[in-house]
């Protein structure tokens, strides 16, 4: 009887409480969204769930970024220091660094998987023009965030790294100068470079993923998630709520991502490396990050003129072109085509995934440096 009664005025105040935040905040989009939105279910279903798994990765590098900000100096003579003091002498300090730093890189990979399967399965198609371009903006923030910090141990190797970088910024045409300035905070890489790249990577760069991801997030909710064009016009379509059952497979999805993650930094932790000397030359292997890996090597093969151009240039502005096209993928795909596969923009983009995963491999196993 007694517990009858405390199950009855718990209800009363869940119940009271819920219709005091209906009536104040009005919810109820929000709780429709929740409650009755569908999600297609297909062969292809399985490619939804990177979208999900590159916002816990996203979640992970925020709260282990923030951990890394208690003990991190962002100066040129306690950088190094501060990450040695991480590594060494914080409780599990070891642990949370190889988590942001194995995080950051498993993110830029499920995002470049989300972007391509999303433009294989189309489904940039009206009206998901601008889900499409806010995550291709997504995407290119996620590279700058990791070119940012990779600069921020201070050891030889980011150092390096950075300076070939940034000089190939430096390439781009017409703003080239200006862009390797901005970036190094003057004409070398330098103590003024690093405190620019901690504020890019710590401020800037969040801040800008946080209103893209908001939009993103939003225009999915708001239109819910494509159908591939073979399952569309299908009469015996199949789907499952959102809430809970594609939120449980998420959640799962996000587990299996923790246990890939935890895996990779407890038994291959980031390194430290050796403290650097600016004045030193450049050694010899120097290479930057595998997610520009493919850039890096792809003008290494290019010649140093084409005609009366300069090689690395007419590299830069190919590059450029290739994000452009990503960029207005759906204005581009015309509507007359509708209801039949683009035959041009599935060749380029079969192209373009080839040539990148190519470049990779060969750059990683490419025993030579910057030419």
């Amino acid at each position: 009887m007694f517990q009858r009664r405390v199950n009855m005025n718990v209800s009363k105040i869940k119940d009271s409480l819920i219709k005091w935040v209906k009536e104040s905040y009005h919810i109820e989009p929000f709780e429709d969204i929740v409650t009755k939105k569908q999600v297609p279910l297909h062969k292809y279903s399985v490619w939804y769930y990177f979208g999900g798994i590159t916002l816990f990765l996203f979640i992970t590098q925020i709260i282990t970024g923030i951990l890394l900000l208690f003990y991190y100096k962002s100066t040129e003579g306690a950088a190094f220091e501060s990450v040695k003091f991480i590594m060494t002498k914080v409780e599990f300090g070891w642990l949370i660094r190889s988590l942001h730093a194995w995080s950051a890189n498993l993110m830029i990979l499920t995002v470049f998987i989300h972007l391509f399967s999303t433009f294989f399965l189309r489904a940039y198609r009206p009206p998901r023009e601008l889900t499409w371009v806010t995550g291709v903006f997504l995407f290119a923030l996620a590279l700058g965030t990791g070119f940012t910090g990779y600069l921020l141990p201070w050891n030889e190797l980011s150092f390096f790294a950075t300076k070939v970088g940034t000089q190939i910024a430096g390439s781009v045409p017409y703003i080239g100068g200006f862009l390797r300035t901005i970036l190094r905070g003057g004409e070398e890489v330098s103590d003024a470079t690093l405190g620019r790249f901690f504020a890019f990577h710590v401020i800037v760069l969040p801040l800008c993923i946080f209103a893209a991801l908001g939009l993103h997030l939003a225009f999915v909710q708001l239109q819910g998630m494509s159908e591939p064009l073979s399952v569309k016009d299908n009469k015996e379509k199949k789907s499952i709520p959102f809430f809970p059952n594609f939120l449980l497979r998420d959640i799962l999805a996000w587990m299996l991502a923790l246990g890939v993650l935890a895996s990779l930094a407890v038994y291959l932790p980031a390194e430290l490396g050796k403290k650097i000397d600016p004045f030193a030359p450049t050694p010899a292997g120097i290479k930057p990050e595998w997610y520009f890996l493919w850039m890096f090597q792809a003008l290494k093969l290019i010649p140093s003129k084409i005609f009366i151009f300069d090689g690395e240039v007419v590299g830069i502005l190919g590059f450029g072109v290739m994000g452009l096209i990503l960029l207005i993928l759906p204005f581009i795909d015309f509507p007359s085509r509708k209801g039949k596969r683009n035959l041009f923009l599935t060749s380029l983009g079969v192209f373009m995934l080839i040539f990148i995963i190519v470049m990779t491999v060969w750059g990683l196993i490419d025993k030579g440096g910057h030419g």
